[in-house]
């Protein structure tokens, strides 16, 4: 469990723990936005300072947060990868065939990398400062207007939410069915791609059963509370905005604007 970051919940209080779940998911978005428009180094720089601020802010140990790029490491590198392979520029150092490595295609591939792992810190940091009930009151308020349409808001929140938290469970059991296997003689090192594959089915079919068996489990107890859906639900807290929620807004609008200034003033590395 500790190597599975994402869908977990870090407990403490800190100043980014306290701040709206709408204004966190909504700051999300607004970081997601910039790091897509950043279109050379220096508006990747303004968005990892905004980043290390907020771990700053949020108090969860730098170690625990990048153990979430663990999981996307492999994307990472493949697809760098094949960007210096495939990208062709001015200042090629070597190529054959159709493949090139060229001095624009490695600097492309950084900035694509850095961009990857910002995006996945950013995305761990909300569960990480967020517990999934909170998490579901902010979806489901920001997504308040869709009710106008006669769209079940708050039964797609909740959705959200459970599936959220079951990222962390399901890996829990998945390394728990590994180990009861190689205890009883299983090998999933040895051979090739093909015998991997088909090493993983004694994981894959007690893992599924075990993911019906929960959503069972989890439809029981939900019924046992007569739980209804949002119809006519009321909530013991109510969500309400502070002045933490407006520092972090102007701290997401300045960091738009940061970036969207550098895009224009500053040309692209590549």
């Amino acid at each position: 469990m500790k190597d599975v970051s994402f869908g977990q919940f870090y407990p403490v209080d800190s100043f980014v723990h306290r701040l709206d779940p709408r204004l966190k998911i909504l700051f999300l978005i607004a970081y997601i936005v910039a790091i897509f428009l950043a279109s050379n180094f220096y508006g990747l720089a303004a968005c990892a300072a905004v980043l290390v601020l907020m771990v700053l802010f949020a108090r969860i140990p730098f170690g625990k947060v990048l153990r979430s790029v663990r999981g996307v490491a492999f994307l990472v590198l493949f697809t760098a990868a094949l960007n210096v392979l495939f990208y062709s520029g001015d200042t090629v150092y070597w190529q054959w065939g159709i493949f090139c490595v060229s001095f624009e295609g490695i600097i492309f591939s950084v900035f694509l990398a850095l961009r990857l792992v910002l995006l996945v810190i950013c995305s761990s940091l909300l569960t990480y400062t967020t517990t999934p009930v909170s998490l579901t009151d902010g979806v489901e308020s920001l997504l308040t207007p869709l009710k106008w349409i006669r769209l079940p808001v708050h039964e797609l929140a909740l959705v959200m939410s459970i599936a959220l938290r079951f990222i962390p469970i399901l890996m829990d059991e998945t390394s728990r069915i590994k180990n009861a296997q190689m205890a009883r003689g299983a090998d999933f090192e040895s051979g090739g791609i093909i015998k991997k594959v088909k090493a993983t089915i004694p994981i894959l079919v007690p893992l599924l059963l075990s993911a019906f068996r929960r959503a069972d489990e989890l439809g029981d107890a939900m019924d046992a509370r007569c739980y209804t859906g949002g119809k006519h639900r009321t909530k013991y807290k109510k969500l309400r905005f502070t002045w933490r929620d407006l520092i972090a807004f102007l701290l997401g609008a300045a960091l738009i604007t940061g970036v969207v200034l550098m895009k224009i003033w500053l040309p692209a590395p590549y």
